[in-house]
C-alpha cells in the first residue's frame, strides 16, 4: 500500500508538469489570461505535487530513535507549502485579472485552441481526483487527500476558465478576465481549507467530534467506572490516542491487563490507522464494603488480612483481625507494619476507629513437604473418625492427607453434612473436630477440613 501511495503521487506530479507545460504554451499563443492563469496554477500543483511525492515517501518511514512519533508530520508541512504556493498563485492573477479589466479588452485569438487545452485537462484531473481520492481512503492519508482537493478545485476552474471562452467566442472579450478572477477565487478557497487543517494537525489540534465517540465507546465496557481523560493528536496519516480509564482497584491485573487491549483493539478498529495507549486508574466503587476498604489498605502496605470482625457500635466502628506478616520480620518490623495499618485505616473509617490486629507471620507461597508416615496418617484417621462420630453433624471423613513441612505438619480431609446444613452450622462442626485433631497431635500446625453435601 505504501508502494501505491508513492507511485500515485508520481503520476500526479508528471501530469501536473505536462498539464502546467501544455497551459502555459497554449495561452501565450492564443493570449488568454484565463488559460496562462491556469498554467501557472498547473504549475504550481506541479511543485506542490512533488513536494507531496516527497513527503509520502519520507511520512511513510516508522519510528526511529529521533523520531518516536514517526514522520507523518511531514506530510503537513508539505501541506502547509503547498498552500503559500496557492495564495502566492492567486494573488499574481488576481493582480494580472484586474489590469486586465481595468485596461483595454485584451484580444485573444484560437480560441477553440484553447478549449481543447482545457476540455483536455479537465478530463486528466477527474482522473487524478478518482486515484487519488481511492489511495487516500485506503490509506487515510492526509497529503493525498489534499491533492484530490486541489486538483478537483483545478477541474472546476478550468470549467469556469471553459466557461469565459465561451463568452469571448460570442464577443464578451472581458470574460476571460473575469473566469480568472473566479479561478483565483477557487484557489484562495482551497488554499484556505487545505491550511487550516494542515495547521491544526501542526498544533495538535483533536479532530471534531473523535473525543466524544471515543467516551461513548469507552462507555460501553462495563469493568470502566469513568473516563478520566482523553488525548488525541494527528501525524499524517496515523491518529494518536491516548485514554486513561477508572477501573475497580480490586481488579486482578490480568483483567486489566485484557481490558486495555480490548480497549485499545476496538479504538483501531473504529479509527483505523490509529495507535493507540491506555491507562488504568485504580478507583474506589461507590459500593464498595467496608471488607473490602480494610483489605486493600493493608495490602498497600504490605500485609494481608484474615478472619476480620466488623462491630458497629452507637458512636463507632470496632475491627478486629489477624494481620499476616511477612514471617522473617522482626516483632519491631511487625509492629510497625501493624501500627501503619491501623493509621491508615482511622484517616479512611475516623480518628475513633477501634483497631484490634493479631499478627501472624505470613508462610512462604511453597513449602517443602513429605508425607508422614503410614501408621501415623492411620492415627489422625482414626481420631477424625471419632470425632465426627461424637459430633453428630459431620459424617464419611474421606480422602485425608497429612504431610509434614517445615512449618509443621498439615492435614487436609474431606467430609460430608446434610445438604440443608447452613455453611455457618458445618464451619462450626468442622472447627470443632480440627480442635480436637490438634489437641490429640501438638505437631499439626493446620487442619483443612473440606465441607461437601450428602
Amino acid at each position: 500500500m505504501q508502494n501505491e501511495k508513492q507511485a500515485v503521487a508520481r503520476n500526479s506530479m508528471i501530469a501536473s508538469g505536462l498539464l502546467a507545460l501544455g497551459k502555459f504554451v497554449a495561452g501565450i499563443f492564443t493570449g488568454s489570461i484565463g488559460l496562462i492563469s491556469e498554467g501557472i496554477h498547473s504549475f504550481t500543483d506541479f511543485i506542490a505535487t512533488s513536494i507531496t511525492w516527497w513527503a509520502v515517501r519520507v511520512s511513510d518511514k516508522p519510528a526511529d530513535d529521533d523520531h518516536h512519533f514517526g514522520h507523518g508530520k511531514v506530510e503537513n508541512l508539505a501541506a502547509m507549502f503547498e498552500v503559500l504556493l496557492l495564495v502566492a498563485a492567486a494573488g499574481w492573477i488576481i493582480y494580472e485579472a484586474v489590469n486586465s479589466l481595468m485596461g483595454e479588452a485584451h484580444q485573444i485569438v484560437a480560441a477553440p485552441v484553447v478549449i481543447a487545452v482545457l476540455l483536455i485537462s479537465i478530463v486528466i484531473d477527474y482522473l487524478r481526483v478518482k486515484a487519488l481520492n481511492r489511495v487516500a481512503k485506503a490509506t487515510d492519508s492526509a497529503a493525498l487527500e489534499a491533492d484530490a482537493l486541489h486538483f478537483f478545485s483545478d477541474m472546476l476552474s478550468s470549467g469556469v476558465v471553459l466557461l469565459g471562452m465561451v463568452f469571448v467566442l460570442f464577443g464578451f472579450a472581458r470574460a476571460d478576465a473575469l473566469a480568472a478572477l473566479v479561478v483565483a477565487c477557487f484557489i484562495l478557497f482551497a488554499a484556505l481549507k487545505l491550511g487550516k487543517r494542515s495547521f491544526d494537525s501542526l498544533i495538535d489540534t483533536a479532530p471534531a467530534g473523535t473525543r466524544e465517540d471515543i467516551a461513548t465507546l469507552l462507555h460501553n465496557f462495563p469493568a470502566v467506572l469513568a473516563v478520566e481523560n482523553i488525548r488525541l493528536r494527528n501525524a499524517g496519516a496515523t491518529l494518536f490516542i491516548e485514554v486513561s480509564v477508572g477501573v475497580c482497584r480490586t481488579l486482578p491485573l490480568e483483567r486489566i491487563t485484557a481490558l486495555k487491549q480490548n480497549i485499545a483493539a476496538r479504538l483501531v478498529q473504529q479509527f483505523g490507522n490509529a495507535e493507540v495507549r491506555v491507562i488504568a486508574i485504580p478507583q474506589a466503587r461507590s459500593d464498595e464494603d467496608i471488607a473490602t476498604r480494610i483489605r486493600i489498605l493493608a495490602a498497600n502496605h504490605g500485609a494481608v488480612v484474615q478472619n476480620l470482625s466488623l462491630q458497629q457500635l452507637s458512636d463507632h466502628m470496632a475491627i478486629g483481625m489477624d494481620l499476616l506478616v511477612p514471617a522473617n520480620a522482626s516483632v519491631e518490623q511487625a509492629h510497625d507494619i501493624a501500627s501503619t495499618v491501623e493509621d491508615a485505616l482511622r484517616q479512611a473509617l475516623g480518628d475513633n476507629s477501634e483497631i484490634e490486629t493479631h499478627l501472624e507471620p505470613q508462610t512462604p507461597d511453597w513449602l517443602t513437604s513429605q508425607d508422614i508416615p503410614t501408621d501415623e496418617l492411620a492415627k489422625i484417621q482414626q481420631v477424625l473418625t471419632v470425632s465426627a462420630e461424637q459430633e453428630g453433624l459431620v459424617q464419611d471423613i474421606h480422602d485425608i492427607r497429612a504431610r509434614e513441612t517445615t512449618q509443621g505438619v498439615i492435614v487436609n480431609f474431606h467430609c460430608r453434612v446434610l445438604p440443608s446444613l447452613s455453611i455457618s452450622a458445618a464451619h462450626q462442626a468442622v472447627d470443632r473436630i480440627e480442635r480436637q485433631l490438634r489437641v490429640q497431635f501438638p505437631a499439626i500446625s493446620r487442619v483443612v477440613g473440606h465441607v461437601e453435601p450428602l
